[in-house]
């Protein structure tokens, strides 16, 4: 086990990692005492699971009232007898509302907006969320107060300087921290100012939290002393992140990306999700088609049949009901359904095919060559998907190791780590980030002419086109953490006092060309339509996404550039004014952040910029 350094901060803190899972979650935390060596504790104690000591995950489900208020969280809200205060209460269930919060872009034919347990009438996913981690933060405090020593006491000495550290699958962005944040105000966790923010200033990918833990616990030893690459296979309830890293360095360890991380919607839930499919379709003519029976057996099959899957040459079974329940046409022999081997594969199989794919894909990308597979989160311990893709990934020369213990409880501890122990030093970038700008119009080129409808004049007289693509940073990039990312670029106008603000769209390009050059394509699978609007760097086109594959809007960067010099310029049409500057972006940490960088008198000035981020969730069908 690789041992922690002693923490140099001036004071007593408690860092918090938190892990909201699609159908489990769980809470790691640190105190860190100037001069002491910090060690990292799981919450193994939660209202509803005092029977089960050291279990150090609950279920991410709720129950609302009719008013909107939280019923029940967590074990609390799968206690027996649960089902008659549903009734006499009319609660409201909520699962896997994680997945309210995802990207759209990762939507598939697996997943859709519509195909997710809606969430309760009039909440939204971050009150939604904010109610979980509300609940969680309570858990933590009544845990650390009950197990330290005076604890109360030691709580009130850190509540104001907790850390908060988030964990998020790999495909999630910007948009999607910015909500973990909002909700994580909203719970209570922080207040609701600068200050407060900071402290939920940590987000962490689950690959990358994973790897930390499997460093933390002594996993990659081998793995590091041989300064090899290794993949992390965090096979989840909603997600499975695909993740690749090589070890550069032994004393301290430095890792870095070697590929860019993957995120696919093919976790645990997508099984329940077939089965269910399945069995609606198998018993609509049956008497046990009823929702109450069909409840009762995915409930079943979730709790016991899933997890004990290992032998596709066995039938599986799902027990409902009594014993008086019978249906030879449906296989329903004395409250129990018989599920065939073959039903059973078509429930499993899509997942694992697509994770050997992505597998495939990253090794073949990664920079370094991979050998050693580690497999981690819930859905890790399933017999049948641990021994299946063991059998695949030999087959390809990669070696697959599943660690035996607490596997689950490795994205909340691997959060807490990564705030202690900055292991990943570099990161490949998934996708070629850019923004809209405008050039100088060329007669002589065909791309040029096609698009002529769209030139104007400038101030200065120069004949411009629009809807041009500037790249910032490409896709594959090796970032390093502290390393900049910058692209200049000019505005003129009429009046010095337009020049004060500068509002720059920063737009994601996700398709396969080397060098996008033009924002307006339009192909079977893009359509945009562009909106003329506000301009910036010269005329930016305002435009919204109709629907597209290629081009997607990130997030908006505003700065105050007031203290930007400007230069009076005499044109064809009169004076106007320039103004040069420099957006810059740092992209190695695992949150995007920006600054606006300008020259004053042969001195680099630097202002800060807000990033504000699209809610691409709203276009969601």
């Amino acid at each position: 086990m690789l041992s922690l350094q002693s923490y140099r901060g001036s004071a007593r803190k408690l860092v918090l990692g938190i892990d909201v899972g699609t159908t489990y979650s769980g809470v790691a935390y640190a105190l860190l005492d100037p001069g002491e060596v910090p060690k990292i504790h799981g919450i193994t104690r939660f209202p509803g699971q005092e029977n089960a000591a050291s279990d150090s995950k609950i279920p991410s489900i709720m129950y609302y009232r009719p008013d909107g208020k939280v019923y029940a969280v967590g074990a609390e809200a799968a206690r027996p007898g649960i089902e008659l205060e549903i009734e006499d209460h009319k609660l409201v269930f909520v699962e896997w509302f994680k997945l309210h919060l995802r990207p759209e872009r990762l939507d598939s034919q697996e997943i859709r907006q519509r195909s997710l347990p809606p969430l309760p009438p009039g909440k939204t996913v971050e009150e939604v969320f904010a109610d979980f981690l509300a609940y969680l933060y309570s858990c933590t405090r009544r845990f650390i107060c009950e197990t330290h020593g005076n604890g109360e006491s030691l709580w009130n000495s850190v509540e104001d300087r907790i850390e908060f550290v988030l964990s998020h699958p790999n495909g999630w962005e910007g948009a999607q921290q910015g909500k973990m944040r909002e909700a994580a105000v909203m719970a209570g966790l922080v207040p609701n100012n600068t200050t407060g923010h900071r402290r939920v200033h940590k987000f962490v990918t689950e690959g990358e939290a994973s790897l930390n833990f499997c460093i933390q616990s002594g996993l990659t030893t081998d793995t590091l002393q041989d300064r090899k690459s290794v993949m992390i296979v965090d096979a989840g309830g909603g997600t499975v992140d695909i993740s690749s890293y090589s070890f550069v360095s032994i004393s301290p360890v430095s890792v870095e990306e070697v590929a860019a991380a993957d995120c696919i919607l093919q976790g645990s839930t997508r099984v329940n999700v077939r089965a269910e499919a399945y069995l609606k379709e198998k018993l609509q003519t049956s008497e046990y088609g009823n929702d109450d029976d069909l409840k009762s057996m995915l409930d079943y099959f979730d709790a016991a049949t899933k997890p004990v899957f290992k032998n596709e040459n066995e039938s599986s079974y799902i027990k409902f009901g009594s014993m008086k329940c019978n249906d030879p046409a449906v296989n329903i022999r004395r409250g129990q359904l018989t599920l065939a081997d073959s039903d059973m594969l078509s429930f499993f199989k899509p997942s694992l095919d697509a994770i050997v794919e992505v597998v495939k894909k990253q090794r073949a990308a990664a920079s370094h060559p991979v050998s050693t597979v580690f497999l981690v989160g819930g859905f890790a311990a399933n017999p049948w998907l641990y021994a299946s893709l063991k059998d695949e990934l030999n087959a390809l020369g990669l070696t697959l190791y599943r660690p035996d213990s607490h596997t689950n409880k490795a994205v909340a501890n691997g959060a807490v780590s990564f705030y202690l122990e900055h292991f990943v030093s570099a990161r490949i970038m998934k996708i070629t980030y850019g923004t809209n700008v405008s050039v100088d119009f060329d007669p002589s080129d065909s791309e040029h002419r096609a698009r002529k409808h769209d030139k104007y004049m400038r101030p200065s007289g120069r004949v411009m086109l629009r809807n041009a693509f500037s790249i910032i940073l490409k896709k594959g990039t090796r970032v390093r953490e502290k390393e900049e990312i910058s692209q200049p670029y000019l505005q003129e106008a009429r009046e010095s006092r337009t020049l004060n603000s500068v509002t720059a769209e920063v737009i994601c390009y996700r398709g396969k060309d080397d060098n996008p050059q033009w924002i307006d394509v339009e192909s079977g699978e893009c359509e945009l339509y562009m909106v003329q609007g506000p301009f910036t760097h010269g005329p930016l086109a305002d435009w919204r996404r109709v629907a597209s594959e290629l081009y997607t809007p990130l997030c908006t960067i505003y700065a105050d550039t007031s203290q930007v010099s400007r230069q009076a310029q005499s044109g064809s049409n009169g004076t106007y004014y320039i103004q040069t500057f420099k957006i810059v972006l740092l992209c190695g940490m695992t949150e995007l952040q920006a600054q606006l960088s300008w020259t004053e008198n042969g001195v680099e000035k630097r202002g800060p910029a807000k990033i504000m981020y699209d809610d691409d969730l709203e276009l969601s069908r």
